[in-house]
């Protein structure tokens, strides 16, 4: 399930995703040097940006609790077990919304090592020979409630509520 080409810029991506959410506290980890972020922290004074160099997050940033977690220009300088291990703590325990923007050539990463930690692929962005993937995570859409979990489908649905075993 690739992503299929974006007419957007990666900037004008990361824009809509923080338009999206308004986070009140942001964790970026990888390059600050980014237009999009530096045009909603104007725009957005209230909000808290935490920013993080590649690697194993800092004791006080692990140890709070963030509305987005931005990791741009991150996992290309780090082997994969620590970029796993960055990944799957940040969505376990510090941020419900993560956002992903990779080269996945770059970083040795293939599509589904996103999928195996419950990331989308959202959009790929094009230019001259370099390719870069967005990956998402939110929390409130990871699982769709199946239309079968209701008591319609019970074995015995007649009795349900009647008897305890």
């Amino acid at each position: 399930m690739s992503a299929t080409l974006s007419s957007r810029t990666p900037q004008q991506a990361l824009a809509a995703l923080l338009a999206r959410y308004i986070p009140q506290r942001l964790l970026l980890i990888g390059n600050r040097e980014l237009p999009a972020i530096d045009a909603f922290l104007s725009a957005h004074p209230e909000c808290q940006l935490a920013h993080a160099q590649p690697g194993t997050l800092p004791d006080q940033l692990a140890a709070q609790r963030f509305d987005l977690a931005l990791v741009v220009d991150c996992l290309e300088h780090l082997d994969k077990r620590t970029g796993l291990q960055l990944l799957g703590g940040i969505r376990n325990l510090n941020a419900s919304r993560i956002a992903v923007l990779a080269d996945l050539p770059a970083c040795d990463w293939q599509e589904t090592d996103f999928f195996a930690l419950a990331l989308q692929a959202s959009e790929r962005f094009e230019r001259d020979e370099q390719v870069l993937h967005l990956f998402t995570y939110d929390l409130l859409d990871y699982k769709q409630v199946p239309d079968w979990l209701n008591a319609k489908f019970w074995a015995n649905p007649e009795n349900f509520g009647k008897y305890w075993w």
